[in-house]
């Protein structure tokens, strides 16, 4: 049974769910699990150094012989560091922790329980599902942890949250698994996050939820807190993403290839479920199929409603972009759908989004409200990575440099450039044309989030 562990019958009584039927297992020890996959919980920490403006005063030769190199009032060099929990996932070296423990950081640093540190190479970051996979530079006898099957967790499920937090050490706590697919928790887009009772403090992010096999169902990434501690919300990305991430890393991508649906949704809304003789608003309606995309080969039509995605129920398009992004490249879907009130099936090929156009990168510069920016061709391939429901036209904003003009402006990455002082900007070269001439005011017209916006800055 779930409940009833001990460091020698781990595996043999974890096959079985039942609730404890005497004191004896009620009092038993979670020890066996804690020491099956405590030792694979590492701490994970990083650091960039940050250059600040040079006092103009430095040039002075007079200044610098009363003041010295360093100055009087001159800003040092910062350094801004960031702190979480990771995870060995594989022998070799592999380690895993959520993309905001890292964010930003150049430099990265493992620290196992036993005082050991490593320096640690990033080799793939996903903002989208807020997952980062990390090779070991050096590291002997690691302890890895093996990947459970998310799907087959069920609500009420004890679990173990175990993280290693800096400056504390590691930490150990047990609850249960409170809600499956919690969409809407503002973190990542393809969500359909484990919930949980268990603790999950400051500097646990990036580490793992465990089941009573001493295996990662999920990865800790987040709670729902109003002073900053644990609440007894927390939220853990799946071991079936974690598995998509990892595998992607594994094969030298820099970017996590998914499947590619080519096509956009919205919520199912009561009232329209209600006239689809829908007993609750659970799936999601198809807005739009992109010409030639896999979603309109496979036959899907505007205003189908997909209820599930291979038997697994979608209530909203977050949980079917979960589930869709989870199924393995090269097979086939299907999508249970609702059309004309009728339940068909549609067969959608799970291939990886094409390239159709070199991306063509320009970094912008000069005196325009676009300097700072990194632009490149839009495609469907660009479009999944940046999360962006587009076509295959269009110049999007790929990287914003920090403290930039065109960051203090409020461009986004992800923002769509469709046009310069009237004139419509077909790709990257356009856009680094029209700024070669000097204007006394800019007219920019961007699309966003799928609504067109025009702004006019000075030159």
């Amino acid at each position: 049974m779930a409940a009833v562990l001990t460091a020698v019958s781990v595996g043999a009584q974890a096959q079985q769910r039942q609730v404890p039927e005497s004191r004896q297992e009620i009092s038993l020890s979670f020890a066996g699990v804690v020491k099956k996959s405590a030792g694979a919980v590492v701490n994970v920490y990083g650091a960039r150094v940050e250059k600040q403006p040079r006092n103009p005063f430095m040039d002075d030769p007079f200044f610098r012989r009363f003041f010295g190199d360093r100055g009087f009032g001159v800003p040092q060099d910062r350094v801004q560091r960031s702190l979480g929990s990771g995870v060995v996932v594989d022998a070799s070296g592999l380690v895993v922790t959520n993309n905001h423990v890292i964010e930003g950081m150049s430099e990265v640093k493992v620290a196992f329980a036993d005082k050991r540190e490593v320096e640690a190479t990033i080799l793939l970051r996903d903002p989208r599902t807020d997952l980062a996979v990390l090779k070991l530079k050096s590291a002997k006898d690691l302890v890895a942890i093996e990947l459970a099957d998310s799907d087959k967790v069920e609500i009420g499920d004890i679990v173990l949250a175990i993280g290693n937090p800096f400056g504390v050490g590691q930490t150990v706590t047990q609850g249960i698994v409170s809600a499956l697919a919690r969409t809407q928790v503002g973190v990542g887009d393809a969500q359909s996050f484990i919930q949980t009772d268990a603790a999950i403090n400051p500097g646990n992010s990036g580490g793992a939820l465990v089941d009573m096999q001493g295996r990662v169902m999920g990865i800790n990434t987040a709670i729902f807190s109003r002073s900053g501690g644990s609440h007894g919300i927390g939220f853990a990305i799946p071991s079936a993403m974690v598995r998509v991430v990892l595998e992607s890393a594994k094969s030298g991508a820099t970017t996590v290839r998914r499947p590619w649906f080519g096509a956009r949704l919205q919520a199912l809304t009561a009232d329209v479920a209600d006239g689809l003789g829908l007993d609750r608003p659970a799936g999601s309606v198809v807005a739009g199929v992109v010409e030639k995309g896999p979603a309109a080969e496979g036959g899907l039509r505007r205003s189908d409603v997909i209820l599930a995605v291979d038997g697994f129920a979608v209530d909203d398009p977050e949980s079917f972009g979960y589930r869709f992004a989870t199924r393995p490249l090269g097979g086939v879907a299907s999508l249970t759908v609702l059309r004309g009130g009728n339940r068909v099936t549609v067969p959608v090929k799970l291939v990886p989004a094409p390239e159709l156009r070199p991306r063509a990168p320009v970094t912008l510069s000069g005196r325009s409200p676009l300097s700072g920016l990194t632009v490149m061709n839009l495609s469907p391939a660009v479009a999944e990575e940046l999360a962006i429901e587009a076509g295959t036209d269009g110049v999007v904003i790929a990287e914003i440099e920090e403290g930039s003009t065109a960051a203090r402006v409020g461009f986004q990455k992800g923002d769509i450039i469709q046009a310069l002082n009237g004139e419509r900007m077909v790709n990257s070269r356009d856009v680094e044309n029209a700024l070669k001439e000097r204007k006394r005011a800019w007219e920019v017209t961007i699309s966003r989030g799928g609504q067109s916006i025009t702004s006019v800055f000075p030159g």
